[in-house]
């Protein structure tokens, strides 16, 4: 009798096997410490019922304060003897930074607050890894007091607002920012699709 067949298996997911490398010590500082534009923008990374998604990572990307696209290298230094993490240079703002969630699906970092760009409301550029995506998926943290902004910003524009909300990330006591990622479900994030 020949054996049973082997059940298919997924193609290229990515994840969990994620977490050497890619997560760096310091990984969520893009600013520097005591800058006075420097915010906490941080969240939960949900699935679908609402649970928490304990290994994924949150990338993001924003200009400075001006609106500017930094161009400073540095998010991840190296020792090029040992190849050892050397941190981030202390004084540069690079606008990358990357994250990995905890065992309850939190997240934080601490970057500029950022500045408008001609035609569009303030934002960071947020990418998320979590297992059993195929792909990464992209979306964007905007801020609560830039209403004015968001009416005429095309993105925000196009959505309607119950699926804008989710988008726009909520003013916390200490001057921090909180944005949840839900992968599905009736708040689903708005997630983006680049071609």
């Amino acid at each position: 009798m020949p054996p049973a067949p082997t059940p298919p298996t997924p193609s290229h997911t990515v994840g969990p096997f994620f977490g050497y490398a890619l997560p760096f010590p310091g990984g969520g500082e893009l600013a520097p410490a005591g800058h006075p534009a420097a915010v906490t923008v941080h969240g939960r990374v949900v699935d679908g019922s609402g649970a928490p998604v304990p290994d994924a990572l949150v990338e993001l990307w924003g200009p400075d304060e001006r609106g500017r696209l930094p161009r400073t290298p540095g998010s991840l230094r190296r020792d090029a003897v040992t190849g050892g993490f050397l941190g981030r240079h202390a004084a540069d703002f690079t606008g990358f930074g990357r994250v990995p969630t905890d065992a309850d699906g939190r997240w934080s970092a601490r970057t500029l607050r950022p500045g408008a760009r001609a035609g569009h409301a303030p934002y960071l550029s947020v990418c998320l890894f979590a297992r059993g995506l195929l792909h990464h998926l992209f979306t964007r943290l905007y801020f609560p007091e830039d209403t004015a902004a968001h009416a005429t910003d095309p993105l925000l524009a196009a959505l309607p607002p119950e699926r804008r909300r989710t988008l726009v990330a909520v003013a916390g006591p200490h001057g921090d920012y909180r944005l949840d990622i839900r992968l599905q479900g009736g708040e689903e994030t708005v997630f983006l699709e680049f071609r």
